[in-house]
């Protein structure tokens, strides 16, 4: 009998950490699906790339169901504020302005801004930029640095909602130079058939005044469980292996960064 009871104990015991597991809230999170290899559309609607998969993964480890909702990126944090949804996971840079208005757990991965232009172009300080227009990201960390450095130097800085945009108008000749992240250039730009002829030009950007402590996940300002939870999560998933598992699956260099 005491045998059968004790059964029975483990029994509800695992019933009550399933219940829990699966009554626990949905994480709901924001992200932008137009910045490939991080977030992109599939041909069946569906979100696809590294930020995705990281975010499904972080879920998994704390145990609780990801809810996707996507948004364009200038509007993420005031969606954030008013509880739209409860993080953002979209390459978004660790930043003291933004610090301001939403907290930021450890970063996720880290890598360099640069400018991508017509191969043979040359850009050894901002006043070689004078007279040509440099498109961006509007309220991104790309489009503070080339307000404050470009624009003094005589560029013209040319602002748009998506970076698919931006590269849609270099490749066209509408514009001469773009500033984003190195990734998302090559594999967005470089990489393809519209990129034939472009190359990167200049040094990497990394300024920590303009782009930060790497990319991190917001979450409303005091919102310090939720935070630290998912801080715990990323860890996690690197000391297990998972991390560089999804990592593998699109670059071939460590992301994360030093």
């Amino acid at each position: 009998m005491k045998k059968i009871a004790l059964l029975g104990a483990l029994a509800l015991s695992a019933l009550s950490a399933f219940a829990t597991a699966e009554d626990a809230k949905p994480l709901r999170i924001g992200i932008e699906a137009a910045y490939p290899p991080f977030a992109s559309k599939a041909p069946d609607g569906s979100i696809v790339g590294f930020d995705y998969d990281i975010g499904n993964a972080l879920c998994e480890e704390m145990k609780v169901k990801c809810v996707w909702i996507e948004q364009e990126f200038d509007g993420l944090i005031p969606a954030l504020k008013v509880r739209k949804f409860d993080a953002i996971l979209s390459s978004m840079s660790i930043t003291e302005e933004r610090k301001r208005s939403v907290d930021f757990t450890g970063k996720y991965y880290a890598t360099p801004a640069k400018l991508a232009m017509k191969a043979g172009s040359v850009m050894n300080a901002p006043e070689d930029l004078k007279g040509k227009k440099v498109g961006v990201q509007r309220s991104s960390v790309y489009d503070r640095y080339a307000t404050d450095v470009f624009a003094p130097a005589g560029a013209e800085i040319v602002r748009y909602t998506s970076q698919n945009e931006v590269f849609l108008d270099l490749a066209a000749g509408r514009l001469d130079a773009t500033l984003a992240d190195s990734v998302n250039i090559e594999d967005g730009f470089l990489k393809t058939d519209a990129g034939k002829g472009f190359a990167f030009v200049g040094p990497d950007f990394t300024d920590k005044k303009y782009f930060g402590e790497g990319q991190g996940i917001a979450v409303r300002k005091g919102d310090t469980e939720l935070r630290d939870k998912i801080s715990a999560a990323i860890l996690a998933i690197r000391a297990s292996g998972k991390y560089k598992e999804i990592q593998d699956k699109y670059f071939s260099f460590d992301v994360y960064g030093e």
